[in-house]
């Protein structure tokens, strides 16, 4: 079962570019601040928001809960980088991304949470989320809740998967 990642977070490594003074990357990811929807983090000079989503140590990300109160400027097309540490709006058009999400207004409203290609975010130390477009094709992009699921610890190899009934 996957759980909240949010113990695993270096919130001294978080970084966020393109936020507005004080609406930045930790009022959506820390514990508290992130269940009060006048909280929220809010783009800058235009709608792109790159994150920069360090963990203490690998994960296995399984899902991903972004949670918008205003649709408008609600997040619209999410790319998401797998261990890009210093990844910069730059890389987004040259580096493929590991998935593309395109939200919902429902999603959004809800905060439910959005399953992740478990191959592509099996290995994860750094995870970069860019958000691209909000719904409304607003001046800025507005979010109140991010959390990351997924598992610590043990990591999962995908080349050890074998056939039922192949052996050595």
């Amino acid at each position: 079962m996957a759980k909240d990642l949010l113990e695993h977070i270096d919130f001294a490594s978080l970084e966020c570019l393109n936020h507005a003074p004080g609406h930045g990357a930790d009022n959506v990811l820390k514990q508290g601040y992130r269940e009060q929807d006048e909280l929220y983090l809010e783009s800058d000079t235009d709608e792109q928001l790159l994150l920069n989503v360090r963990f203490h140590q690998r994960v296995r990300l399984q899902g991903i809960v972004i949670k918008a109160v205003e649709e408008a400027k609600a997040p619209k097309r999410i790319k998401l980088y797998a261990n890009r540490p210093h990844m910069g709006f730059s890389d987004t058009g040259s580096v493929p991304c590991a998935q593309e999400l395109e939200l919902t207004p429902a999603q959004l409203a809800k905060g439910e949470q959005l399953p992740l290609k478990l191959v592509k975010f099996n290995n994860v130390d750094v995870l970069s989320i860019f958000v691209e477009s909000n719904q409304g094709d607003e001046e800025t992009t507005k979010l109140c809740k991010l959390a990351l699921f997924g598992s610590a610890g043990e990591v999962f190899n995908v080349a050890e998967i074998k056939k039922v009934g192949e052996e050595k």
